[in-house]
């Protein structure tokens, strides 16, 4: 009788010990649901999210930055053509008109994407 109730003892705590580990391996997987059935985002899913818009807001900042110099840019060859043009005649168009005007095409077409966005 001795033996079997040590048996049974040890099978009882083996049993205690198992529902044990196994709840807290479930608390660990995943949070419960909601009220409402959603579940709540995790803190990994949180910090994600938080360097995901920090690094949107980064590339935002920096393509801010790129239009502002693009349009400073833009602003001088546009004053530049217009001196060229100013020197040239009816009769005469000169070449650095031509590849000025280009110039400001190309770039002018930059800054356009470049207020799309990454889209």
């Amino acid at each position: 009788m001795r033996t079997k109730l040590g048996a049974w003892t040890f099978s009882l705590l083996f049993s205690l010990l198992l529902i044990a580990v196994s709840a807290n391996a479930q608390g660990r997987q995943g949070t419960p649901p909601r009220i409402d059935g959603t579940v709540a985002p995790s803190d990994d899913d949180e910090a994600r999210e938080k360097i995901a818009r920090d690094m949107a807001k980064k590339a935002n900042q920096e393509r801010q930055a790129l239009l502002k110099a693009d349009t400073d840019k833009l602003v001088k060859l546009a004053g530049e053509l217009k001196e060229y043009v100013d020197k040239s005649n009816e009769n005469v168009l000169s070449l650095e008109v031509l590849k000025k005007a280009e110039e400001i095409e190309k770039l002018a077409r930059s800054v356009k994407d470049k207020m799309k966005g990454p889209n």
